[in-house]
C-alpha cells in the first residue's frame, strides 16, 4: 500500500482517487483468479461471504485504480448482472504484449486481436469467464481539459 508521511510522522495511507468499476460475478472467485493471474490485477481484499461466496473483493490495478466485485446477488439492493461490465485498462508497450501471450497460454477468448486503432496506441479486448470485457491498452487517453 502507497503511504505517505512527514518526517517525525507515522505514515498514513496515501489518498486514492479515481473511478472503481463495481460489478458482480456466479463465480466471482474463479473472476478473480482470472483477473489477477491472466490480466495482472493486484488481489487487495477478498471479504468472504457465505459458503463460497464472495462479499467483496477489491482488486488493484497496477498503473492506479482499481475494481470491486462481489458473488451475485439477484435480489440484493446493488444488484449487477453478470458479464455485463466492459472496461479499458492502460498498460506500457511491454507489458501489452506479456498479457496477450499469458491470455493466449490460458486460454482465454480474445474478442478483439491485438490492433493499432486510429486513436493511437496499441490494444487487444479480452473476455472473462464470467464475459465481462476487458480492453487492455497502450493508449493513456486525452490529457483532462485545464480551465483558467
Amino acid at each position: 500500500m502507497d503511504t505517505t508521511s512527514s518526517p517525525g510522522t507515522t505514515p498514513h495511507p496515501a489518498p486514492r482517487i479515481g473511478v472503481f468499476p463495481a460489478f458482480q460475478a456466479h463465480d466471482a472467485r474463479a473472476e478473480i483468479r482470472f483477473l489477477c493471474d491472466v490480466l495482472g490485477f493486484v488481489e487487495t481484499l477478498v471479504v468472504p461471504g457465505e459458503g463460497e461466496t464472495v462479499a467483496h473483493a477489491q482488486l488493484d490495478w497496477p498503473g492506479g485504480g482499481a475494481v470491486m466485485l462481489g458473488t451475485h446477488k439477484p435480489a440484493g439492493e446493488y444488484q449487477r448482472e453478470p458479464g455485463t461490465l466492459g472496461a479499458y485498462l492502460v498498460i506500457d508497450d511491454a507489458g501489452l504484449d506479456a498479457l496477450v501471450e499469458r491470455a493466449r497460454r490460458s486460454g482465454a477468448r480474445i474478442v478483439q486481436p491485438l490492433r493499432a486503432p486510429a486513436h493511437g496506441g496499441r490494444d487487444v479486448t479480452i473476455a472473462s469467464p464470467e464475459g465481462n470485457l476487458w480492453s487492455i491498452g497502450t493508449y493513456p487517453g486525452e490529457p483532462a481539459a485545464t480551465t483558467s
